[in-house]
């Protein structure tokens, strides 16, 4: 179910809940695949873009949005991004800090940049709604070693970078860094 849902349109209690489902998504996710035994070995963080995406910094910046039109993933032109063979990754929302916002959706593909579109969003319904804070209407879940890359779609011709930061978490074994 490929639809974003704006903050606005959400009580406290449903922002709660769209982070907490998305984690307990994941986490049920890594214990089906055998990351870890038990929940009491799993930790839940925020995926963190040098460590697990291979990012030269720890901001979600696109490259310079030169072509209307055109898709620029999230990962500061360092796509596609593998999963490490024990971390699960879970996306459930994002916001487009950079104004005027330049975007207008946001596609997830599996096989790195020109790969299988697994969701797509529209972010220009969000931004109608008077927030630039969305939450997917089903989390997108990630699993080890699998490549994937986050694009966002310009909708305005910049010549600079969109700051679009992704809502997540991401659960690993406790005391455990593969990057």
């Amino acid at each position: 179910m490929s639809y974003m849902v704006a903050k606005d349109e959400c009580t406290i209690a449903e922002l709660r809940d769209y982070r907490v489902q998305a984690r307990e998504m994941a986490i049920a996710r890594a214990l089906t695949l055998g990351v870890a035994g038990s929940r009491e070995e799993l930790c839940a963080r925020q995926f963190l873009n040098i460590i697990d995406g291979g990012c030269a910094a720890e901001q979600w910046n696109t490259a310079a949005l030169a072509v209307l039109g055109t898709q620029y993933t999230v990962f500061q032109a360092a796509a596609p991004v593998t999963m490490a063979n024990n971390k699960v990754a879970v996306f459930f929302g994002a916001a487009c800090r950079t104004v005027p916002v330049p975007i207008s959706r946001i596609t997830v593909r599996s096989g790195g940049i020109a790969g299988n579109i697994i969701h797509e969003f529209d972010y220009e319904r969000v931004v109608q709604g008077q927030t630039i804070e969305g939450f997917f209407g089903q989390p997108v879940v990630i699993d080890p070693t699998v490549t994937f890359d986050i694009q966002v779609t310009a909708s305005i011709a910049t010549g600079v970078l969109a700051r679009v930061v992704l809502f997540n978490w991401l659960i690993e074994p406790i005391g455990q860094t593969i990057a």
